[in-house]
């Protein structure tokens, strides 16, 4: 019997448990904490042995390949042990490829990836394709796969999840960026950070296609010391290839197959350049999976974003409140700040990331009024913005930042959750913090007269 074992109980190992397990693999799962109920349930209604509150490191290096959850940094003991005896490990995602016939659509990139993700099933499956959606959204492949398979995955996939990868190859890449984020699993070195993105390509070839933002210099600096096999098509806020896509700020024009393809902002759903750079990424790639114009045009006219970003939660008094709380970086705040030309009241702070502040500059001053730093130490954060913003507050309660920012907002102003840090001082991640957040806003009442 194939044997398997599985570090992490998460919604990935337990999806790859239970595909392992109907295939006919004897597994066993460990985790270093505690696992879900819910989750404990599946693994024993599926008959499958599991530890939890540590490892059993000699039992685990024992099985012939592991598969590790895409947080377990390869530093880990169990995975150092295991990887030193030479016994492979991967990801779910790599595991599930196995068990798939389907074409593969990978979509990686520091920031943008949840929204082209949503974006790509989404007109994918308006124009009639036979698709699923998995990876870093959703339901993991591998519980999808026990249920049944797809002619076509979008996958959201983590460098992460990439550096698991041994065999698994995309029909399609899209690749929406690459700024500064997680060099602590990298050795604190960009470049490693680039070339695990773009290691997304490596067993691609010449009949693939790989989409990605033009304007991108980490992109272009990891590619150059590249052969790129796949065929290219680029996106840009400048210039149209022959195979690529532009938003000249008024318009998406997408130069397909020796035509070209119109559709104005003012009529789809999202809106703000980094946002038309993922629609652009997203269409570029159902029409090479093969929907036509007219679902393209339809379903980029009624797409609905993912929670948590940039997600409008209510207006009150003429005050709009916006959850943004996957914003845990720096340039995924840039991008939210400049979606808006009103005035701001900006909720940002928790885990900084070793954060260079000062690319925010630009979008913050003269545009926010407020900033309300909600985190245990907000030192850095104060001291970036002293002098730029005219008030900043400070709490580690989301529903005093959510009344202040009614209290100092005026009709048409803006209250803006997008925190560029991680949640992990106060919250348990970046759900929990919008889900928080998103349930003070609406417990807020008018102001008092």
């Amino acid at each position: 019997m194939k044997r398997i074992a599985i570090l992490g109980a998460g919604e990935s190992g337990v999806g790859a448990a239970l595909l392992a397990k109907v295939n006919g693999y004897e597994v066993f799962v460990s985790d270093g904490g505690s696992i879900k109920d819910s989750r404990k349930l599946q693994l024993e209604e599926a008959g499958i042995d599991y530890e939890e509150g540590g490892h059993e490191s000699e039992k685990l290096v024992g099985f012939p390949e592991l598969i590790k959850s895409p947080g377990i940094p390869y530093s880990h003991p169990v995975v150092k042990a295991a990887m030193e005896q030479g016994t492979p490990v991967i990801d779910e995602l790599e595991f599930a490829f196995g068990f798939s016939q389907g074409k593969v659509i990978a979509i990686t990139g520091t920031n943008g990836k949840t929204t082209t993700a949503m974006l790509t099933y989404h007109l994918m499956k308006n124009g009639g394709l036979d698709v699923g959606l998995g990876g870093n959204v959703g339901q993991s492949w591998a519980s999808q796969l026990v249920h049944g398979d797809h002619d076509w995955w979008v996958l959201e996939v983590s460098s992460f999840q990439i550096d698991g990868f041994m065999t698994l190859r995309p029909k399609i890449a899209v690749l929406t960026n690459i700024t500064p984020d997680h060099l602590d699993r990298y050795d604190y070195k960009m470049d490693n950070y680039i070339q695990a993105k773009l290691a997304v390509l490596k067993q691609m070839g010449e009949e693939d296609d790989f989409i990605y933002y033009r304007e991108d210099q980490h992109i272009w600096r990891g590619m150059s010391s590249m052969n790129i096999r796949p065929k290219v098509h680029e996106v840009s806020l400048e210039n149209i290839g022959k195979d690529g896509g532009l938003f000249n700020g008024a318009e998406v024009k997408l130069n397909f197959r020796n035509r070209m393809i119109s559709i104005p902002e003012s009529e789809m759903a999202l809106k703000g350049n980094h946002n038309m750079l993922n629609v652009m990424c997203a269409a570029t790639a159902a029409l090479l999976a093969g929907v036509n114009e007219e679902a393209l045009k339809a379903g980029l006219a009624d797409f609905k974003n993912a929670p948590h970003r940039m997600e409008k939660v209510r207006e009150l008094e003429g005050v709009t409140f916006i959850n943004d709380s996957k914003g845990t970086n720096v340039d995924a705040t840039v991008y939210a700040l400049s979606t808006f030309k009103e005035p701001l009241i900006w909720i940002a702070g928790g885990v900084d990331k070793g954060n260079d502040y000062e690319t925010l500059m630009p979008v913050v001053k003269d545009h926010v009024k407020v900033l309300i730093c909600l985190g245990k130490d907000n030192d850095k954060l104060k001291a970036a913005f002293e002098g730029v913003i005219p008030e900043i507050l400070e709490t580690q309660d989301i529903t005093s930042a959510v009344q202040w920012g009614l209290e100092r907002g005026a009709n048409g102003d803006v209250v803006l959750l997008s925190p560029a840090c991680a949640s992990f001082d106060l919250f348990k991640n970046y759900e929990d913090r919008g889900d928080q957040f998103k349930k003070a806003v609406n417990n807020l009442k008018l102001k008092a007269i």
